[in-house]
């Protein structure tokens, strides 16, 4: 089944069949007519071909130009319902309560698997979607790409194709048999930032201009690395968040699922306090009172996640500190309470990880008990007797 325009516009009467075995049935749905083959049949000189979206569709007794026409026509509809289903499928994926961030990176791999099936000549409708055709997409987006990226595109891509299952447009999904690159995830170490980096940064935040941004910035450095907070969750949190009495954060948990309540170090408390009177004047000059958002903007707005990169790197920049990821600080946060001794599962609990296998990767950065124990090697007792000798 395929729709066209074509001259069976202009009149909506079935055509004589004209050789033994035609069958064809029409019918108008609105401006465009919708034509099915019942019963196939050979070459026939009043039947022109068309080979659209796997399907062979036949037009009867039209001119090149109009048969062309048809098939743009058909091509456009088919990947008008492409986009109808994308949109679907997001707002799908958006219900699950997803972030926004990862929501928009989905809807971005599939727009990106859609434009490339736009180009694809002889074009392909969706049912017609192969194995094969998919590793020759999936090939040629992969290039000098890193695994992780290619194993996101394909998650995002597998998920689709079970949407698709369901809507009934494809019996099976082949991604579900299609593996992706070998991604191991605690394979690099996690990089964190020195004492001497991260006193420079401090310096370089208490010191930009303006009253009001100088404590602003030292809180968001205070909180992030003497909280281990994700960038995200730095940014959704809200004034009520904050207990003075019994001096904890409580952290939504909307990555993991679970909200944490952390208790916070008395230099974090100190910049908060400080912070907070700032705060309120601020809104109340930018006519925003009712903002309830913890960090603000100098405008009275809620600061987004970009401006805390943005400004968290600006001053890295001018400390000269090699900073790649906000990340870091909730690296160094991990590494610096194991390394003061701080029990594993306590560390666990204070940045939120769902199974204690995440936390245990700082362990190779940060170990005191295996530094106590290297303290114990035999090897040291040769230190004094080879001084001795010498």
């Amino acid at each position: 089944m395929c729709v066209g325009r074509h001259a069976w516009q202009r009149d909506r009467r079935k055509p004589a069949s004209s050789a033994p075995g035609e069958d064809l049935d029409f019918r108008l749905v609105g401006e465009v007519v919708e034509i099915t083959v019942l019963v196939q049949f050979g070459s026939h000189r009043g039947l022109q071909g068309s080979h659209i979206g796997g399907h062979n569709v036949y037009f009867y007794n039209v001119s090149a130009g109009e048969r062309e026409l048809a098939v743009a026509n058909v091509w456009e509809a088919t990947m008008r319902r492409w986009d109808r289903l994308l949109d679907s499928y997001i707002e799908e994926y958006r219900a699950r309560g997803v972030s926004l961030q990862s929501v928009a990176y989905t809807e971005a791999r599939l727009n990106r698997w859609g434009r490339w099936l736009k180009g694809r000549r002889p074009r392909v409708g969706i049912e017609r979607i192969d194995a094969e055709m998919i590793r020759r997409y999936v090939s040629n987006c992969s290039s000098f790409r890193a695994k992780a990226t290619v194993y996101a595109t394909l998650s995002t891509m597998r998920g689709f194709g079970d949407y698709l299952v369901r809507q009934g447009l494809w019996k099976i999904n082949p991604l579900c048999w299609m593996k992706g690159p070998k991604v191991t995830p605690y394979s690099r170490l996690p990089k964190r930032i020195d004492h001497a980096h991260m006193e420079a940064m401090w310096r370089e935040a208490a010191n930009r201009r303006g009253k009001y941004t100088s404590h602003l910035w030292v809180t968001v450095l205070a909180m992030l690395y003497g909280s281990g907070l994700r960038r995200g969750e730095l940014e959704r949190m809200n004034l009520d968040a904050f207990d003075r009495t019994e001096g904890t954060l409580r952290i939504d948990g909307r990555k993991t699922g679970r909200e944490r309540c952390v208790p916070l170090p008395e230099m974090v408390l100190r910049c908060l306090e400080a912070y907070l009177p700032l705060r309120h004047n601020q809104l109340e000059e930018a006519g925003s009172c009712g903002e309830c958002a913890l960090l603000v903007s100098r405008s009275g707005k809620r600061l987004t996640g970009g401006a805390i990169s943005n400004g968290i790197h600006a001053i890295s920049r001018r400390a000269q500190v090699p900073i790649h990821s906000l990340h870091q600080f909730r690296h160094s946060c991990a590494s610096d309470l194991l390394e003061s001794g701080v029990h594993l599962a306590q560390v666990q609990r204070i940045l939120g990880h769902c199974g204690i296998g995440t936390t245990v990767r700082y362990v190779h950065i940060a170990d005191p008990q295996r530094r106590a124990a290297m303290k114990l090697h035999p090897i040291n007792d040769w230190l004094p007797q080879q001084r001795v000798i010498a």
